[in-house]
């Protein structure tokens, strides 16, 4: 599947009329509802772009399955569309294709922000076995059960009862087959530790002390592994430490944009 097939209906959510750009790309149980505290506070200083991955929430179904790869070119074809360069925000699955979008397109990304992500599932065989057992959960549950399975470990346990109904809401209203499937696999087959080293952008990785479900090892692996590196930990946060801990989360974005893309105070 090529980027442009991939892209040419991608739904996005835009915020921000100024700045350099910013590049949100979700989770794999989530779309760019995701990104709302994101799109309202960081747009005040870029232009901030969530996308729906392809075959998630209002994005279309993708022609054919995608690999790492497609999805990786299907964000540089949104970047190239925008901008000359992005300042790419991964959160765990999405946090995975920008940093194979920072190897494969390095002229594209001017800085990474990695949350609560791993170098993939396919560092581990039982991993990468889980993460394609899903596929068959969402075709067995459908996406409101699944979502009430899963959408509870995202968060700390002592997450407000509101943020975990807007999380399975969320996955609820994002994920369906094939997309998820795609997805998945290309999750379970990615293992990018060799490559890590070779990227240049200058990257921020975080990650909730309480995330249950990549958790904090597999964020200081990409950490470690990147030489431009600075490595937070979001207290009071799981997994989706940019949901959960907003506030904090968006400081920490900015003052490495104010770095990475001298965004004035």
């Amino acid at each position: 599947m090529s980027a442009a097939t991939a892209t040419a209906a991608v739904h996005v959510e835009e915020a921000g009329d100024h700045g350099p750009l910013l590049l949100c790309l979700h989770g794999i149980g989530s779309s760019s509802a995701a990104f709302a505290p994101q799109l309202g506070e960081l747009s005040a200083y870029v232009r901030v772009v969530a996308w729906d991955a392809p075959g998630y929430a209002k994005s279309p179904d993708p022609a054919g399955p995608m690999g790492l790869d497609d999805y990786a070119d299907a964000a540089a074809a949104l970047i190239r569309e925008r901008a000359t360069t992005a300042h790419v925000l991964g959160v765990s699955w999405g946090g995975v294709i920008a940093l194979r979008l920072a190897t494969r397109h390095p002229e594209l990304v001017a800085s990474l922000i990695i949350a609560d992500s791993s170098p993939g599932s396919g560092t581990d065989e039982a991993k990468a076995a889980s993460m394609r057992a899903r596929s068959a959960d969402l075709a067995e549950l459908g996406p409101r059960a699944f979502a009430e399975a899963r959408g509870p470990r995202l968060v700390s346990p002592d997450a407000p009862d509101e943020l975990v109904r807007r999380v399975v809401d969320t996955m609820a209203d994002s994920v369906r087959l094939p997309g998820y499937a795609y997805a998945a696999e290309s999750m379970a087959s990615a293992d990018l530790r060799a490559e890590l080293p070779s990227i240049a952008a200058p990257a921020l990785v975080l990650c909730g002390e309480q995330d249950r479900v990549t958790g904090v090892e597999a964020s200081q692996t990409v950490a470690g592994a990147i030489h431009r590196t600075a490595y937070v930990i979001v207290k009071d946060a799981g997994h989706l430490a940019n949901q959960e801990q907003p506030g904090h989360f968006d400081a920490w974005v900015l003052s490495h944009l104010r770095i990475t893309a001298a965004i004035p105070e």
